[in-house]
């Protein structure tokens, strides 16, 4: 463990360790074994790379591949994108993943302990980004939010960074300097004017989806790292009501909240809910086994960002029901193994491995989640993409880079398991 973890309260890892499940719950304690047993019963040494994680990865990349694919093709034919070649986002994502593959590769060779000393930089270098993306000039705008930063080669969008930051700078606070016991207001204030700054940069782009799953994965760290239960109510309460006064005071927002409770009145259904009503038709005319890959007709320019925002309609109406479910499973297994993964960080003492550990898995859950429900009209129209599937660079390659954290404190994890250093 770093100098950083040696110094951490002994009252706080307790309470971590009840968290995982420790002391007094022998039915839920995180195995730090790392042996399985074989039918003849021997134990057999499990190899330093989860396979599983990276093969679910890899299938979730490779089905979003094929549906950017499809939900693309036809692009060409609106006169906005008449200059495309019909591979032109195929071609896009396949480079989009290159660098995230290769990027994961460079990210799971460094140790964990150098991204405990990074993390407060590392959030420095996000607010810079978000702050330079403002700027008249030098971020650029896209349907009238200004998101990203032009880099020739591609658009990166400095949200996703800021999601990977905050899950690092949180876990790295609470481990560092949380006292959730005598001073809690003078240990938490920090972590609230932190996450308020992001809010007002996200919400100045305007990305209020962004603003939403970084506060997510900001909330989840502060309780899973032993924040008062009262006191975090307290802070999710808060932040309700900045939700609703910023509904409340911005007609924009706020006619898009009466159009996901009536998206088929005339007075939306051409208009704010436009996107909603024909991904519900997408997604009925799927039912359970699709109309076929590449059979979908609301792509053909009727369900706009068909290939971003409502990918999984478009999988839904040729993949059917069973696509999503296969989907939904995927995203569920990935997010439970993340949490997994940072139960056993924690049970090794390793808290911020830990708890970063579990924010990428609130991330990843919780962003697919909102998507899904976007989608399947349980939500209101948000723009955040599919993790891993939807098109998009600077987003699939945060991805990329966030997981294969994860997996080297994986790798770390079983290392020490057999009695070796992380």
């Amino acid at each position: 463990m770093s100098e950083q973890g040696a110094s951490v309260r002994p009252g706080l890892l307790e309470r971590l360790r009840g968290l995982v499940g420790g002391e007094g719950s022998a039915k839920e304690k995180v195995p730090v074994r790392d042996w399985v047993s074989t039918s003849a019963g021997q134990p057999t040494q499990i190899q330093g790379l989860d396979l599983t994680l990276i093969w679910v990865v890899l299938a979730l990349m490779g089905l979003g591949l094929l549906m950017v694919y499809s939900a693309s093709i036809a692009m060409p034919d609106n006169p906005r994108f008449a200059k495309y070649m019909p591979t032109h986002f195929l071609i896009r994502h396949i480079v989009a993943i290159c660098f995230g593959l290769v990027a994961a590769l460079v990210t799971v060779m460094v140790p964990v302990s150098n991204w405990e000393r990074w993390a407060p930089w590392l959030f420095v270098l996000a607010l810079v980004l978000l702050i330079l993306v403002l700027i008249p000039g030098v971020g650029k705008v896209v349907y009238g939010a200004r998101r990203w930063l032009p880099l020739g080669v591609m658009n990166f969008q400095p949200s996703e960074l800021a999601k990977f930051a905050i899950a690092m700078y949180a876990a790295n606070y609470m481990m560092r300097k949380m006292d959730v016991k005598e001073n809690f207001f003078k240990a938490v204030w920090p972590m609230v004017v932190a996450l308020g700054v992001v809010g007002v940069l996200l919400l100045a782009e305007p990305d209020m989806g962004a603003f939403i799953v970084i506060a997510a994965i900001a909330m989840g760290i502060l309780f899973l790292g032993g924040v008062n239960g009262r006191m975090f109510f307290l802070i999710v309460a808060v932040l309700v009501g900045a939700f609703v006064l910023m509904i409340t005071f911005s007609e924009f927002r706020r006619e898009r909240i009466f159009a996901y409770l009536n998206p088929w009145d005339e007075k939306y259904a051409q208009g704010k809910a436009y996107q909603l009503t024909h991904s519900l038709i997408a997604l009925g005319r799927g039912e359970w086994f699709g109309q076929g890959l590449g059979s979908s007709v609301e792509k053909l320019h009727y369900l706009p960002e068909a290939h971003t925002d409502f990918l999984l309609a478009v999988i839904g109406e040729e993949l059917g029901f069973l696509g999503v479910a296969t989907v939904i499973l995927g995203f569920f297994w990935l997010s439970r193994r993340l949490f997994h993964i940072g139960r056993q960080a924690i049970a090794l003492d390793r808290v911020f491995a830990g708890l970063y550990a579990q924010g990428i898995g609130i991330w990843m859950g919780g962003q697919a989640f909102i998507n899904m429900g976007v989608n399947l009209g349980a939500l209101p129209t948000k723009g955040l993409t599919l993790p891993l599937m939807s098109f998009g660079g600077s987003a699939i390659l945060m991805n990329c880079v966030a997981l294969a954290v994860v997996l080297r404190i994986d790798i770390e994890n079983r290392q020490l398991m057999r009695g070796g250093r992380a």
